[in-house]
């Protein structure tokens, strides 16, 4: 049975999950939604430096990526903003993240940093352009197959 032929889909919606649950913190953080901010239970102030500008970055670059457009980029800027979030708030109260409470900036650090470096997948808006930019008389040269959406042949 060829496993890789369930890569490419899988990996979309593994993309699509991500970017749902960070632009829900995203939602409860900007709009107050979902039960508002863990500390306060609504919204955060407008402008209130950084919790609101990470709010809109989660929120932002969440629906990026869950659609799939400029992913690279949103996935490179969600990654960012949270190792910032796990070494400004949690990595001074002690080393480990699981001492700290940075286990889920520090994933979603690296879960981006995969989306970003991998792609979005073939379910995303990124693909769909590229597809419809595409020239059709042209052949992608096989060093420069992205591996998530055109898994090697067996």
């Amino acid at each position: 049975m060829d496993t890789h032929r369930f890569a490419a889909p899988v990996w979309s919606v593994f993309r699509i999950v991500i970017g749902l649950l960070f632009s829900l913190h995203g939602a409860a953080s900007v709009l107050g939604l979902f039960g508002g901010n863990p500390q306060t239970g609504k919204a955060v102030e407008v402008g209130l430096w950084p919790n609101w500008y990470a709010g809109l970055i989660q929120l932002a670059c969440g629906i990026l990526v869950m659609l799939g457009l400029f992913t690279r980029p949103a996935a490179i800027l969600a990654s960012g903003s949270m190792a910032y979030a796990y070494f400004v708030v949690h990595q001074p109260n002690a080393l480990l993240p699981i001492q700290n409470g940075g286990v889920t900036p520090a994933l979603y650090a690296w879960t981006f940093l995969v989306i970003a470096v991998l792609g979005a997948g073939p379910w995303s808006l990124d693909a769909l352009l590229r597809r419809r930019t595409a020239a059709p008389a042209t052949a992608t040269p096989a060093s420069a197959k992205d591996p998530v959406t055109e898994p090697a042949s067996a």
